[in-house]
């Protein structure tokens, strides 16, 4: 829908929004979740994070969601995760918390666990719902162990604990990450969750533990902190969770009371976020957004959809029919800090950005995908350096290098 097509008063990005716990987005774009690997060794944030959250809350978005924190030392989604268990690092977590807010966005710390994924401390055994190995490659390598229920409980805590830790440190709520193959996401699937006591074996038991995470993250953060859930629309794997029973679980978070949903799908074996599955032209427009649809036509929650949306028409689009409600962005802040803004002025929009660089090589898709991966956390450091994002010319070797810095990262950590 055109500018000049548009009616009165129709939602935009630049709309603000009011949500259920009362705290007010200023419009309606959102920076979501991508994986920073900037904690410090000791699970602190590093000054390199806090900086680049002071850029990126200097660009105009309404929200920032930040990557991956850990709930427990014992298990990282990767090198270099935040971890926040306790208020050993409370002054240096505030700090991060104002550096993104300072302009006036909002910020939400994504909260987390990789349960059967966990990529390390290498010397202990991941834990999961069942004692089955993904079968992702690099992830089969360890058998999970089951997790019992007094472990369940013992994770319910730490998720609680460090959402209240979050808001104390001036965060304005929290991202329960129960998407992409984690912890969470695990126990909604009925591949990786093959339980039989009230943990597993249905899909009322099987949602069990996501449910009460969020009514424990909402007695320790209050009812004027956001919560917020990502939630995979389809695990887009045989077997795995169905676009049906997800709805269901969306139905129940919005029972349970939650603020915002941030739609996703797929997991590290069939990873649809990152566009590898779409079923229509305009689908790769925005990959989950029949999910958002078919929930919106069941429901009043809060909808954030993110994945493959590359123009502004089209965000004001969705906007203006309501079929959601706020437009997430991932990669294209990772290029171009100041997107948000240039979305709100009418001057850019997420197509007209650069991409990373490919090695043209047949067979070379995984490859490509872990070094642009690698292209894109190098782009972040630049971005908490005020360095210019790096494009055309020596691109290619840039690739290279940050690929060879996340390995070096990695060694480094375990």
């Amino acid at each position: 829908m055109s500018t000049e097509n548009r009616p009165p008063h129709a939602v935009t990005v630049g709309s603000p929004l009011t949500l259920p716990c009362g705290v007010t987005l200023p419009n309606r774009i959102a920076k979501a979740a991508m994986s920073e690997q900037l904690g410090r060794l000791d699970g602190a944030p590093s000054q390199t994070l806090t900086r680049l959250y002071s850029a990126w809350g200097r660009g105009g978005a309404g929200l920032l969601v930040t990557g991956n924190v850990m709930i427990d030392r014992r298990a990282y989604v990767e090198p270099r995760n935040v971890t926040l268990e306790d208020d050993r690092q409370l002054d240096t977590v505030g700090n991060w918390a104002r550096a993104g807010s300072n302009a006036g966005a909002v910020m939400l710390m994504q909260i987390n666990h990789p349960g059967r994924v966990a990529v390390g401390p290498l010397h202990r055994r991941p834990v999961g719902p069942s004692g089955l190995r993904p079968q992702a490659p690099g992830f089969n390598l360890r058998k999970p162990r089951a997790l019992t229920t007094d472990d369940i409980a013992d994770l319910i805590r730490r998720y609680a604990r460090t959402a209240e830790l979050a808001v104390a440190a001036g965060f304005s709520g929290v991202q329960v990450h129960a998407a992409h193959g984690y912890l969470l996401s695990q126990f909604l699937s009925p591949v990786a969750n093959q339980r039989t006591d009230r943990y597993g074996g249905n899909p009322e038991n099987r949602r069990r533990m996501l449910l009460e995470v969020v009514a424990a993250v909402r007695a320790a953060i209050g009812s004027r902190a956001i919560l917020s859930v990502k939630l995979n629309s389809a695990d887009f794997q045989s077997g795995g969770m169905e676009s049906a029973e997800s709805l269901d679980v969306a139905l129940a978070l919005e029972q349970a009371g939650i603020d915002l949903l941030e739609i996703s799908g797929g997991n590290y074996e069939a990873p649809a976020m990152t566009g590898v599955v779409s079923d229509s032209t305009r689908e790769r427009e925005a990959y989950f957004l029949r999910y958002a649809e078919q929930l919106r036509a069941r429901s009043e929650l809060r909808l954030m959809l993110t994945g493959g949306i590359r123009t502004l028409d089209f965000m004001n689009e969705v906007l203006a029919r309501g079929a959601v409600d706020v437009i997430g962005l991932g990669r294209p802040f990772a290029v171009r800090p100041a997107i948000a803004a240039e979305l709100l002025t009418g001057t850019g929009e997420p197509r007209t950005l650069p991409t990373a660089p490919r090695i043209p090589v047949p067979g070379a898709d995984p490859l490509n995908s872990y070094l642009q991966l690698a292209w894109h956390a190098g782009n972040l450091r630049r971005i908490a350096a005020g360095q210019p994002q790096v494009s055309g010319p020596g691109a290619v070797r840039t690739l290279l290098t940050a690929g060879a810095t996340v390995s070096a990262r990695a060694l480094t950590q375990f």
